[in-house]
């Protein structure tokens, strides 16, 4: 038997395109919110549209935010002297959330001549001296670290990066909030 339930397997298709949610989990939460509360589908529409219109990445550490320049970077208090390198946005606030860090960040996604240059400009202008690199563990960003110590060894620069308490191959927002505190506080050479 053939249903007309065009709409509603568009929504969970679109549920389904999420990170980490399989078909069972989409028909839930379409039946959720179309059917159990559907005030929370237009909340939680309206909330979508809002942080698409007003969420963006920050114009000097690529964190994201909600102005130009994110609370971090605005923040006088914070250690221009270390710079924190995270591959993802998301990383800094698995960080942040250790409270054992207070330096500022740099997200470098990609390994382009423009996300090279303006890691340089971070440098220069913050009188960085150590750079730690807070990437998960792995052989292909083992490689990325040497490729950027590389393209930085005209600075004075001290490299480091967490410690082996983080497992390898495993996301920093995963990672419980002890485990990723030691990897900051005992961080080794990079």
């Amino acid at each position: 038997m053939k249903y007309n339930l065009s709409k509603f397997e568009n929504l969970v298709e679109t549920f389904e395109s999420l990170p980490t949610i399989g078909k069972k989990s989409a028909q839930r939460l379409a039946y959720h919110i179309a059917i159990i509360d559907p005030f929370l589908g237009k909340k939680l529409s309206y909330a979508i549209d809002n942080a698409i219109t007003h969420v963006k990445k920050c114009i000097h550490c690529g964190f994201i935010c909600e102005d130009e320049v994110c609370n971090i970077c605005l923040d006088d208090t914070r250690d221009g002297k270390i710079l924190c390198i995270v591959q993802n946005p998301k990383d800094i606030f698995a960080i942040e959330e250790t409270s054992n860090f207070y330096g500022r960040y740099f997200v470098l996604e990609e390994l382009t001549l423009d996300y090279i240059d303006a890691l340089k400009r971070t440098i220069t202008i913050n009188n960085t001296q150590e750079i730690i690199f807070a990437i998960t563990p792995s052989l292909p960003n083992e490689a990325f670290i040497l490729f950027i110590e590389d393209k930085l060894s005209a600075y004075n620069i001290k490299f480091t990066k967490i410690a082996q308490g983080v497992p390898t191959g495993v996301s920093l927002e995963n990672v419980d909030l002890l485990s990723l505190a030691k990897s900051i506080e005992i961080r080794v050479k990079a």
